[in-house]
Order: structure tokens, then sequence, then C-alpha cells
């Protein structure tokens, strides 16, 4: 766990509650975290959700791990150690965005279970929904998309400790939902994920 650094610090609390985010959005926030390969599908899939729950009327922000590496996190690296802070930073913001009463779709590859474990227990401590959601792709399918060129360029030897070829992926052991995009096309994918967020009860 990360240390806390600031001293003379206090919590704050509000006086708005859950009851009243509800009766205000509509809705509940829930976190709906995306793990899975470079090129798995998390990014595509989660830009269509994010479209349909908008079109549906309901609050919902996407995370994507290469955008956020643009600004809140563009100090951090590859390592495991970096990746491990990425993380972290991001299921805060995941769980504010939820708290919020956000529906916060996170799309990261968050390659170790015991990062994504840490997110969802910071979720459990405050109350809020958190899914996990394995975009299962095998490798080889993966790396036949290589949309960005990167799995090439590991191949290559251009880019070091990539996840897949020579740095570990971690497969979830019990995601709450498991989607297989070397076997479903965009569309039934989608669908599963929406039926999914329908099942939560999270819409007033």
């Amino acid at each position: 766990m990360t240390e806390q650094v600031a001293t003379n610090i206090t919590w704050h609390e509000g006086t708005v509650t859950p009851e009243e985010r509800l009766k205000n959005m509509g809705q509940k926030g829930a976190t709906f975290w995306f793990t899975g390969l470079s090129g798995s599908g998390k990014s595509t899939i989660a830009v269509a959700v994010e479209q349909v729950l908008l079109n549906r009327g309901h609050h919902a922000y996407r995370l994507d791990g290469d955008n956020i590496r643009m600004g809140l996190n563009k100090n951090l690296g590859f390592s495991p150690e970096d990746r491990t802070e990425n993380i972290r930073r991001i299921g805060e913001v995941s769980k504010l965005f939820a708290d919020a009463g956000v529906l916060s779709i996170a799309s990261f590859i968050s390659p170790y279970t015991e990062d994504r474990d840490q997110v969802r227990a910071l979720h459990a401590e405050n109350g809020v929904p958190f899914f996990e959601c394995y975009i299962d792709c095998s490798l080889e399918a993966a790396e036949e998309r290589d949309p960005k060129g990167l799995y090439k360029k590991a191949r290559s030897g251009e880019i070091k400790g990539f996840t897949g070829i020579d740095a570990p992926y971690e497969e979830p052991a019990n995601a709450e939902l498991h989607i297989k995009t070397h076997e479903d096309d965009l569309e039934t994918c989608v669908a599963k994920v929406i039926d999914f967020i329908d099942e939560q009860n999270l819409f007033a």
C-alpha cells in the first residue's frame, strides 16, 4: 500500500447521501474495470458501451489507459513499480467517479492480480460497487490484430517489458464478467456488457 506522506490533514465528511445522489441522478455509481491484453478490445468495447449508456440517458465516463498516461499519469513508465502506481491512481479516480454516481468504465491492461485486488478492496472499503470485467483474447489473436504495432516492436526488441511477450499478464480468476473477443464480434460483446450492467440494479 502507498504510504500517507502528507501530515496534518483530516478527512472532511460531506452531507450528501448515496440516496440523495440516486434521487438526483437516477442511478447508483459503480466501476466496471476492463482488464486484458493490449489489443484484446478493451478500449473499443468501452467506447461503445459508454455511447450506449449515454444514449439511454445514463451518466457514464470512460477512463482509458493511454489517455490517462497522457495527463494524470504522464510521469509513469512501464516498470512493475510504475504499473502498480498507475493502477493505484486510476483506482482512486474511478472510485471517486463511481462515488459521485457515475458509471465509471476503466479500461486498463492492469496485468497484476494484486494491483486489481487492491482496487477492488479500495472500492469495498468505501462501499462503492466494483465489477472486474475480463476482456479475454488469445495472445495469438491480439498479436495478429496489433492495432498499434506494439507486438511487432516487442518481438523485435524495440519495446522491453511488454505484457504478454516479456512481461506477465495474470488472468483474473474470479472476474464478474468474462468476455471473449476472439470468439464474439463487437456487437455481441457490447450487448453482453450492457446486459450485465442492467443486471446490477443500478438504475432507479
